[in-house]
């Protein structure tokens, strides 16, 4: 069968901005008899085709959902690996993100994190910042709601003490203090693991997103899950609430 090219005329533009709920670490790993921690390590390689395969794509942002707020609730000892993937990773990929021109941006609560894993955040967050082949969002220690709640928090601290007007607020205003502000909002959101649910995933920035979900686990994701994803958003109409063309 030939290929088509996710550029190709006859299609419709790629995503500026792809969202991924990588889901199916566990159970790929339960499936092969390997521990839990398995199947995070061979999904943090997924990320990296991720990674690539956006940048090939011609996407422009790729948000990936790599520890919810829930996930506090695991077994300690999975939460330490996830933790100690995370410090390996900000040391030792960073480098090859930047020289591949990508900007990194870590949304979610700080506060719950070590102080060195924080400190690794900020460092590659400034190394990258300058960078704009792809921007790359890491959600970590992140919930929807409580991003929600956040903001609103903020809307009201600037009413009560003089910066702003309630009748001032409006979506504009309310989206200018999300996590991701000045980020446009994913116009595709990618599930894996066969999972048909958003996890408390951004809730807000999701409202008109084409939603696809496959049957891949996350670990064994690959460049032409990917692409197809890609595919099938193209040949999809977006209307935002309006009739058929």
């Amino acid at each position: 069968m030939e290929t088509v090219s996710l550029t190709s005329p006859d299609l419709r533009s790629p995503p500026v901005h792809v969202a991924i709920i990588m889901d199916g670490n566990g159970r790929w790993a339960n499936a092969r008899g390997l521990p839990r921690t398995a199947g995070h390590r061979r999904g943090a390689d997924s990320a990296k085709t991720a990674v690539r395969s956006a940048i090939e794509a011609g996407v422009s942002y790729l948000t990936l959902y790599g520890f919810s707020s829930e996930n506090w609730n695991r077994p300690s000892d999975e939460i330490n690996d996830l933790m100690g993937l995370l410090r390996y990773y900000l040391r030792s990929e960073i480098a090859a993100l930047h020289e591949a021109g990508v900007r990194l941006r870590v949304i979610g609560d700080r506060q719950r994190l070590d102080p060195d894993i924080v400190a690794l955040i900020e460092q590659a967050e400034r190394r990258t910042s300058g960078n704009k082949t792809l921007n790359l969002i890491v959600a970590f220690s992140y919930g929807g709601r409580t991003e929600i709640v956040t903001a609103a928090r903020k809307l009201a601290e600037d009413v009560r003490d003089g910066r702003r007007r309630p009748d001032e607020i409006d979506e504009q205003a309310f989206a200018d203090h999300l996590f991701t502000a000045g980020i446009p909002d994913p116009d595709l959101l990618i599930r894996t693991s066969g999972e048909k649910r958003i996890s408390n995933f951004l809730l807000w920035q999701l409202a008109y997103a084409e939603f696809i979900f496959l049957e891949t686990y996350w670990p064994d994701f690959a460049k032409q899950d990917f692409d197809q994803a890609i595919r099938e958003y193209q040949g999809r109409e977006r209307r935002y609430g309006g009739a058929a063309s």
